[in-house]
């Protein structure tokens, strides 16, 4: 799986939890009768997460390398996932460690015209 479907994957898989959930199953109030989006907002998710904005956006956008276990774990109860949806979410982190691209190694020797 290249960094590009698995981004893809990991902003699937945490957009549909997100939009199951309604603000009043998360102790939530709900402002005003229309709301553009099905389920909690981003802003509702992040809140009730402990964490910024930002950062459970950048998470959703699929950049979950480098995310220790302390912060998965709270995006992870936000959005009341269950056993199964809760190892996803953390086999999506651990792979996506995985997934960065490295680097090229360098050559052993310089090639003649560089010489």
């Amino acid at each position: 799986m290249d960094q590009d479907d698995h981004r893809a994957e990991v902003r699937e898989f945490l957009s549909s939890r997100r939009a199951r959930i309604t603000p009043d199953q998360a102790g939530l109030p709900a402002y005003g009768g229309n709301r553009r989006v099905k389920g909690l907002r981003r802003e509702e998710v992040a809140m009730l997460a402990g964490v910024s904005i930002d950062y459970y956006v950048r998470m959703e956008r699929g950049n979950l390398s480098g995310a220790s276990n302390g912060v998965l774990e709270a995006p992870a109860r936000a959005p009341q996932l269950d056993g199964a949806e809760h190892e996803h979410l953390f086999t999506l982190a651990r792979t996506a460690g995985r997934s960065r691209r490295s680097r090229p190694k360098p050559p052993d020797s310089v090639r003649p015209p560089v010489q």
